[in-house]
């Protein structure tokens, strides 16, 4: 349905909620299917059963000659590629970024991102995978550590090279996985306190923040901590919650305590301070998708068919709905079509539909994403009522899309219930308050001891002259500020 400039915002508002009618009507039939509780259970009891029966190879030779072996190579294969998707996701954050402030500040974004995936590797290698993953010594606890260091407590090197660690990967490719996951939550906090941070600061709340909040987190769930063996487990497939809830509170944390950006907020009006090229950050989107394939597909665990597939497309369907919802709406509250808001849309979408992407139905996807979307808008609009500045809007579609996605498992998913929506909130809470203590403490003690801000003439200036000592774009001029 086209959609023309000159139509008026009640024809677009009537248009939406026609679509939205529509939609509705098209994806009740799919509602009305069972969910993919069997195809997940079954799905599940197979792996299990495979690591329980997995032979202890007495070396390579022999394994290559197993009847397993080709399938093993097929999953070990997959998560490899996931894995590498999700790599690509750090250029998809760092372009949405820097398209979406200010060209005096894109050398100092750029350079954040850089650093920020070089230390989340790194942490993560010399005590973070050990952290958020101790072994079975720790089921159920509130914290566990397995040691410095990676290749740690795998027992042999037939580990690295067979399926003597799991029926579906080695271990080195777990690590691998797991890695490229741990510095997306800094990397949401860098687009929340953009374009005023001290780069050393930030440097140093990075590298706390990935090395000791995310991976302890992570743990309760992922790692069989408590929230996964309490009587109704949390549920949370990929990470609405465990990754990017988690950076969501980070980056509430850090809003709230470094203030808002010079001239933002100015004489009781809410002054908007554009982007420099939505062309990155339309590009920055794109990446994310794409990576997104990696980061749901891949947390199957394994290449099985009928799991990946469905979960590739139930968040294919989440982005597209997610897309729209947020166009329409801001073009029904904004009276314009707003490109910043279709691409928020689009990840809230994906945010959303993380926690659960391997239960849905299409048509629970899609509703999943059309709340999303609208969630999104209105969330960016109240922020910015009460004066927490966030440029990129990165608060929005991380923690409160986050929250949405992760109650959607117990209203949608194949464990819906009110059991099931009591454990999500409990892991919700939990996370919640542990992260948003953490880094309002970190932020804190940051700002007495290092200093948290750039002055407000190195502010008006831009950070990349002043941290930097260069432009991103040498050869033209940064336009004058209003």
């Amino acid at each position: 349905m086209k959609i023309h400039s000159h139509f008026k915002p009640h024809s677009v508002l009537s248009y939406f909620l026609a679509s939205v009618l529509m939609t509705g009507l098209l994806v009740m039939p799919a509602l009305a299917q069972p969910e993919p509780a069997a195809v997940a259970g079954a799905v599940a009891e197979a792996v299990k059963e495979a690591a329980d029966d997995a032979p202890k190879y007495a070396d390579m030779d022999a394994f290559a000659a197993s009847p397993g072996y080709a399938i093993f190579t097929t999953h070990n294969l997959w998560m490899m590629i996931a894995a590498a998707l999700v790599f690509i996701m750090h250029l998809g954050f760092a372009t949405l970024e820097s398209g979406l402030t200010r060209s005096k500040n894109t050398t100092n974004i750029l350079f954040k991102n850089t650093m920020i995936v070089c230390i989340g590797l790194l942490t993560y290698a010399l005590m973070g995978f050990n952290l958020m993953y101790p072994g079975d010594a720790f089921e159920g606890k509130f914290i566990g550590f397995g040691g410095f260091g990676v290749g740690v407590g795998t027992g042999t090197e037939m580990a690295n090279l067979t399926d003597t660690y799991n029926a579906g990967y080695t271990y080195w490719t777990d690590f691998l996985f797991q890695a490229m996951f741990a510095a997306t939550a800094a990397t949401i906090v860098s687009g929340a306190v953009a374009e005023r941070i001290k780069l050393s600061t930030f440097l140093v709340f990075s590298t706390l923040f990935v090395a000791i909040a995310y991976p302890i987190t992570g743990f309760w769930k992922w790692g069989n901590g408590w929230l996964n063996t309490m009587g109704t487990p949390f549920y949370d497939f990929a990470g609405s919650t465990v990754v990017h809830s988690v950076g969501g509170w980070g980056a509430l944390a850090g809003a709230i305590v470094l203030g808002p950006r010079i001239g933002k907020y100015v004489g009781g009006r809410i002054r908007p301070i554009l982007g420099h090229s939505m062309p990155l950050a339309t590009i920055g989107v794109f990446l994310l998708w794409l990576g997104w394939f990696g980061f749901n597909g891949g947390s199957v665990l394994s290449a099985d068919p009928a799991l990946v597939s469905l979960t590739l497309v139930t968040t294919c369907l989440a982005a597209a709905a997610g897309g729209v919802a947020a166009a329409m709406t801001a073009w029904t509250v904004l009276k314009k079509p707003d490109l910043s808001m279709a691409l928020n849309g689009v990840l809230a979408g994906l945010v959303g539909i993380t926690a659960g992407a391997d239960q849905m139905a299409a048509g629970s996807a899609i509703i999943i994403g059309l709340v999303a979307g609208v969630l999104v808008v209105f969330s960016v609009l109240v922020f910015d009522k009460l004066r927490i500045d966030d440029p990129v809007g990165a608060i929005s579609v991380h923690l409160v899309c986050g929250i949405w996605g992760t109650l959607a498992v117990g209203l949608f998913g194949a464990l819906k219930g009110g059991a099931q929506i009591v454990a999500q909130l409990k892991g919700i809470l939990s996370i919640g308050a542990f992260t948003f203590i953490f880094a309002l403490v970190l932020f804190l003690i940051l700002k007495v001891t290092m200093g948290l801000r750039v002055d407000a003439e190195e502010e008006t200036e831009g950070l990349d002259i002043g941290e930097h000592g260069n432009h991103a774009y040498p050869d033209f001029q940064p336009m004058a500020e209003k």
